[in-house]
């Protein structure tokens, strides 16, 4: 991959030390757009997005749903990194698959998405407002899926082989898993079972071009194998990022921000570090609607 032209490179230190400095809230972790629609927007590009990559999630009849769909007989699982307070998670993901492992590594973020989760999770109908609870992660409740959290960074963790443990001194801690649980002896009992689908959005820009590469790389090895010929079927990594301009002359650009030290990469920035990881794009798409004056925001699905 080519080298950035920027002097300055992510510290995550850094980051997360501006990350504690945030509320621990939707419109914390969306830079003040949390009250308005881009969350709405934000969520809907996305299910759509997966749909149309991964047709067999659809629960509903639509062009999208396969005529002769084959019954999934494993639980569909995702991974969703840099999660902050589960938007993701709760918006998107437990709306199609069946069980989530999330990962953040700011105290205060995981904290309120893990309440979150035990509110919904402890919801019935005399805490519903019009047949649904106020603070809704789907399946939760029902028993029927299950988010597991684990705190650390991007730099520690594998999602293949994930370093979970509740001794400090691990990189990566164990929190709690809410909802359906298949060893109720052992929450964990699933942990590295790898992944359909790898989620990643606003987080990897904390990441210098070397640490990207290698976790995208850890990352495909722990896609699950649904595919007869071997090349992991239907298992996918999705990107969704901020995206700057290309250079003048159309190479790679990134721009470093001072204030919570991240790259915000170009679209050319992006690819060449999915081609160094080995990764084939298979879809790319901007995600329409946003407010105006926000970075371009695209969608890579990683194969």
């Amino acid at each position: 991959m080519a080298t950035t032209n920027n002097l300055q490179v992510p510290v995550v230190e850094d980051g997360i030390r501006y990350w504690n400095e945030q509320p621990a809230s939707v419109d914390g972790v969306l830079g003040g757009y949390g009250t308005g629609s881009l969350p709405r927007i934000d969520a809907l590009g996305s299910r759509l997005f997966l749909l149309h990559l991964y047709p067999e999630l659809c629960t509903v009849s639509s062009a999208l749903k396969p005529l002769e769909a084959h019954p999934v007989s494993n639980p569909i699982r995702a991974l969703d990194v840099g999660a902050g307070v589960g938007r993701v998670t709760s918006d998107v993901l437990l709306h199609l698959v069946d069980t989530v492992c999330l990962l953040e590594p700011v105290t205060p973020f995981i904290q309120e998405a893990l309440q979150n989760a035990r509110k919904s999770a402890a919801a019935n109908s005399s805490t519903q407002i019009n047949g649904r609870h106020p603070i809704h992660w789907p399946g939760l409740a029902e028993q029927t899926k299950s988010v597991t959290f684990l705190q650390g960074t991007l730099q520690a963790f594998d999602p293949a082989h994930p370093i979970v443990s509740n001794d400090s001194s691990s990189s990566i801690a164990f929190i709690d898993r809410i909802g359906s649980h298949p060893d109720p002896e052992d929450p964990m009992t699933d942990i590295d079972s790898g992944f359909d689908v790898v989620w990643c959005q606003w987080c990897l820009g904390h990441l210098n071009d070397i640490d990207l590469v290698a976790f995208l790389q850890r990352s495909y090895v722990a896609l699950r194998n649904h595919g007869a010929d071997g090349h992991n079927g239907n298992s996918l990594i999705v990107v969704k990022e901020n995206t700057c301009s290309d250079a003048e002359d159309g190479g790679l650009r990134t721009v470093f921000d001072e204030q919570d030290s991240s790259f915000t990469r170009s679209d050319m920035a992006w690819k060449a570090a999915f081609r160094e990881a080995g990764l084939r794009l298979v879809k790319e798409q901007v995600q329409e609607g946003l407010p105006d004056g926000l970075y371009v925001v695209k969608m890579y699905a990683l194969k």
